[in-house]
Order: C-alpha cells, then structure tokens, then sequence
C-alpha cells in the first residue's frame, strides 16, 4: 500500500494507536489519534469530551488537508465527514482476555507517577468489556460491524495478535482494489 489517508480502527485495546504509529512511521507521514480530538486537554486525563464540531474542526487544522496520515481510534457517531476522506481502513480485533489485559497495563502505565485512580480505572475496564457484548449500543462489535458495512472504501480486517511488526507488514503489503471516485477536500 502506498502512503494515503488511512483510519485504523477496533476495539479499545486492539492496538490501534501502536499499529498505527507504526504504519505512519514507515510512511513518514503523520500519526494522528482519536481520542487527541475527542478528549479536551485535563489533568487528570480523559474527562472533558470536545463538542464534535470542534473536534472535527481541529483535525481539519492540523492534519485533514494533508495528502497521507494515519489516524488511530474511533470517531462512531461524530467522525463521519473525516472517514470520508479515507482511502482505506483497517479494522483490528482481538480476544476479549488478552485484549482487556493490554488495557489495564497500558492504563496503569500511562499515569507516569500519578496514582492510579482505581474508581475510574474499572469504570473504564467495565466500559471496554462491554465491546463484545451485542445488546451494548455503546461502541461495541456490533456497532462497528454496522458501521463497517456502510464504507465505501476499502477495508482490511486484522487479528492484532500477531507482532506488531508482523500486522504493520500486512498493512504495507495491503493492495485494495482501485478507489471510487471520492471527494478529496
């Protein structure tokens, strides 16, 4: 595959961020992630959502118009206009067990030397088990397999349980059959 817009997606712990980065580095283009967009800067992290208009205005500012990047997460229910401008997704999945414990490692790992708040945490942890559960209308399975069906362009699904050398590879390996016409602005 050859450097593009391209939106890697899955469940909370799939992977995404990593494979991502990792696809943008051997394309040197850049990285962008979701949650960069959707969370206003707090401290502590991840409490203030943006209003949607400026999330998807902010991504327009700094990387949108771009000719190639990688952009990591999930935008359901408020990133349709950026997906649009996709030439490609990749669609990680993983079992539930590994993919859980990937989550509560990273989440402990990214409080550097804050304490780790444990109420939040298992909120999180309680939120991200809910994804293989089909009666979640929250961001789930089902929802992105819905979702999925409604893409024009061409998607690639992955088990993330390979390295993530191994599913980068399968990225840049990636030869989808030639584009629609889509809107490029």
């Amino acid at each position: 595959m050859q450097p593009c817009r391209l939106h890697v997606t899955g469940a909370s712990g799939s992977g995404t961020t990593t494979l991502a980065r990792a696809v943008a580095d051997a394309w040197a283009v850049p990285h962008a992630d979701a949650d960069d967009y959707f969370w206003s800067p707090t401290d502590p992290p991840y409490t203030t959502k943006r209003p949607p208009s400026d999330r998807v205005m902010l991504m327009q500012q700094v990387f949108l118009p771009r000719a190639a990047w990688v952009l990591s997460g999930s935008m359901l229910s408020w990133g349709q206009s950026v997906v649009e401008r996709c030439d490609g997704v990749v669609f990680l999945s993983l079992d539930s067990t590994e993919r859980l414990a990937r989550l509560e490692l990273r989440e402990r790992v990214r409080r550097d030397e804050r304490p780790v708040d444990e109420g939040a945490l298992a909120a999180f942890l309680a939120w991200a088990r809910r994804y293989d559960d089909p009666d979640f209308d929250g961001r789930s399975r089902r929802v992105h397999e819905e979702w999925l069906a409604t893409l024009t362009c061409p998607v690639l699904r992955l088990d993330s349980a390979s390295p993530r050398d191994e599913v980068r590879d399968a990225v840049l390996a990636w030869a989808p059959p030639p584009a629609v016409a889509r809107s490029r602005s």
